[in-house]
């Protein structure tokens, strides 16, 4: 078994392929999922896995250089936003580099995870709780 905190084999082998400037993104119960990325759908029920506890099981493990978010989440859910941008301030600290977040439209947002390597789909039904994690490298 694994040591890692991260223990869904989709999801860990996901960050295992990723390359630098790949992307991973973690999504509500809503988010559309295009037909080319992976889809690693862990809904159980509506809230059942919460989206910060995927993208902090996930940050666990990926090396992040920046991510993405809609405008419409830091517009409209502030204390959730909130919560993303401690999660990476804690996560800029242990890896000693400064994680750059990007504001796009919502639609902007759903056009860019067709570049992604995965696609993860959580319970979570609030409005806009979705990020696209850029990765980084751990060297250089």
């Amino acid at each position: 078994m694994r040591k890692a905190v991260l223990l869904n084999a989709p999801i860990a082998r996901a960050v295992a392929l990723m390359g630098h400037t790949d992307t991973l993104c973690i999504g509500d119960a809503g988010l559309p999922i295009p037909a080319g990325p992976e889809r690693i759908d862990l809904a159980v029920t509506q809230g059942l896995p919460a989206f910060l506890d995927v993208l902090e099981a996930t940050t666990g493990e990926l090396f992040v250089e920046r991510v993405t978010v809609a405008e419409e989440l830091r517009d409209t859910q502030p204390a959730l936003y909130e919560q993303i941008r401690n999660l990476l301030a804690a996560l800029q600290d242990l890896q000693g580099n400064t994680i750059a977040i990007d504001h796009v439209p919502h639609e902007t947002f759903k056009v860019q995870t067709a570049r992604s390597r995965a696609v993860v789909r959580t319970g979570d039904v609030t409005p806009y709780a979705n990020i696209i994690l850029h990765s980084g490298v751990t060297f250089g």
